[in-house]
């Protein structure tokens, strides 16, 4: 990489750093606007599933006393078997459809609920979490975004902002160990991108620790504006993907 690239790669790994920390996901569709412009497609996949397995593993041992194992684990299974059959299906489907159908649902829902801030809480049991994983798992396989879905069903769920992040992220982050094993498997890391995660750490580690300060002065209704502000990003990354 020569200066200007280095600089773009280590100013956007920064923010996502950031980005990361406040909210516990987002990641991908903060860099990927500027790594796909630097970087191969297989080694930005790589880089934010790399980094991911660190920020995802810190930050959900940051908020482990909110953990749930009993209430996580129907999403985690679900996504086990959703991330493969995703994969599987962009052989039958039209990933382009995929992303542009589950975008105008997330632009929809994040508008809405912006202009709506109280809304009731949904109970649901253990087929429908279990569902929600398996969907999830499908999104990440099809498109590498395993946020979203799990994440605006946290909302809709009603949870605290602690008890959503103690369940989303480490579904993010099964998603993230699947997809590593899948990429390294298909000969992605190199010697050259091992350089190159290398030389985002320092960015990665002070993005995150600024977006973790960030995150502990928001109240629930502004952790819930933040989320549903990155989930309209996510419907317009889907709509329209950078490229």
């Amino acid at each position: 990489m020569d200066g200007v690239v280095l600089a773009l790669f280590l100013i956007s790994t920064f923010v996502g750093g950031i980005v990361t920390g406040l909210a516990g996901f987002a990641m991908g569709l903060v860099v990927s606007g500027v790594w796909l412009h630097i970087l191969t497609p297989a080694q930005t996949a790589m880089l934010i599933v790399g980094y991911g397995l660190l920020t995802q593993s810190y930050t959900i041992w940051r908020i482990r006393h909110a953990l749930r194992w009993r209430v996580v684990t129907p999403f985690i299974a679900g996504g086990v078997f959703g991330v493969p059959l995703g994969a599987a299906l962009l052989s039958y489907l039209n990933p382009a459809y995929v992303r542009t159908g589950v975008g105008v649902m997330l632009i929809a829902y994040s508008t809405f609920f912006l202009a709506r801030p109280h809304f009731r809480p949904m109970h649901a049991g253990l087929a429908a979490d279990t569902a929600i994983g398996v969907l999830n798992g499908i999104l990440g396989g099809m498109t590498g975004l395993s946020g979203p879905i799990i994440t605006v069903w946290c909302q809709i769920r009603g949870w605290p902002r602690n008890e959503q992040r103690a369940i989303y992220q480490p579904v993010i982050l099964s998603a993230f160990v699947l997809t590593a094993v899948s990429l390294a498997i298909a000969g992605t890391v190199t010697a050259d991108l091992a350089r190159t995660y290398l030389y985002g750490l320092p960015s990665l580690a002070a993005g995150l620790w600024l977006g973790l300060r960030l995150y502990g002065r928001l109240d629930e209704n502004a952790f819930r504006k933040v989320i549903l502000i990155l989930l309209l990003l996510s419907g317009v990354v889907l709509i329209v993907p950078f490229r």
